[in-house]
């Protein structure tokens, strides 16, 4: 069995990779800010990332943070890999992120082309946004009386545990380079997603469509981030909201 690295193996994404891994007999360790014991920040590097890396024959790259510093914590965490011999860095990253001139796509993008260029064995997957997304945005909007929605923006919520399933699947074979993009399985209007929020929390608010402005709302509007010919998922949204709500 191999020695696996799960960065951010605590968030939504990473936990969950960790726990198919160890279920398949692996070895995992799991890097995040403040979990012991390998309690390392990529951003930062040192002599703690060298120790968590060293003997790993994969590194599963889950950690992110929307404040900055995904592209400093690559070039560290490459420059562990190599000391170390990794055999295979595995990325998640999103769809739409050469497409849609969002900063945190312009982001990932720069981390998957430092990856590509690293010289170490590597694989990029690259999925649709997570169910929790949109109900993260509905519950910061529905502070307000009126739910003000981005007019003409659809979204394609994928499962994260179908997605965990996928990554857990890659970090067991070969590097493979830029798999297929996976999305969930229906593309669906905010305005949509979100009344089915509301019905699901019990919510009642006003539903309006606001139109924005801006070369990423166009892009997003324009279905940049989706993913129509790989929709794969399973999971529907209003199938999360049960659980959830259960």
């Amino acid at each position: 069995m191999a020695t696996i690295l799960v960065t951010g193996g605590t968030g939504t994404l990473g936990r969950l990779v960790t726990e198919r891994l160890r279920a398949d007999g692996h070895e995992v360790r799991v890097l995040s800010r403040r979990t012991p014991p390998h309690a390392v920040d990529l951003r930062e590097g040192g002599a703690r990332l060298d120790a968590a890396v060293e003997g790993v024959d994969t590194v599963v790259h889950c950690a992110t943070t929307q404040t900055g510093g995904d592209e400093k914590a690559a070039a560290h965490l490459i420059a562990a890999a190599r000391r170390a011999g990794v055999r295979h860095l595995l990325y998640i990253s999103i769809v739409g992120v050469d497409r849609v001139p969002f900063p945190y796509y312009r982001t990932k993008l720069a981390v998957e082309r430092t990856i590509e260029e690293s010289g170490l064995g590597w694989t990029v997957l690259r999925a649709t946004q997570f169910h929790d997304l949109p109900v993260m945005l509905f519950r910061a909007l529905a502070k307000l009386p009126v739910l003000l929605l981005p007019a003409g923006v659809r979204d394609q919520p994928v499962e994260v545990a179908e997605v965990a399933e996928r990554l857990a699947e890659l970090a067991q074979a070969a590097p493979a380079g830029r798999v297929a993009d996976m999305g969930g399985p229906e593309i669906r209007t905010f305005d949509s997603l979100a009344r089915a929020w509301l019905k699901a929390t019990g919510r009642r608010r006003a539903v309006l469509n606001v139109p924005l402005w801006g070369k990423a709302y166009r892009a997003f509007r324009d279905g940049g981030h989706l993913a129509p010919e790989h929709a794969i998922g399973k999971g529907t949204f209003e199938e999360y909201l049960e659980r959830q709500r259960g």
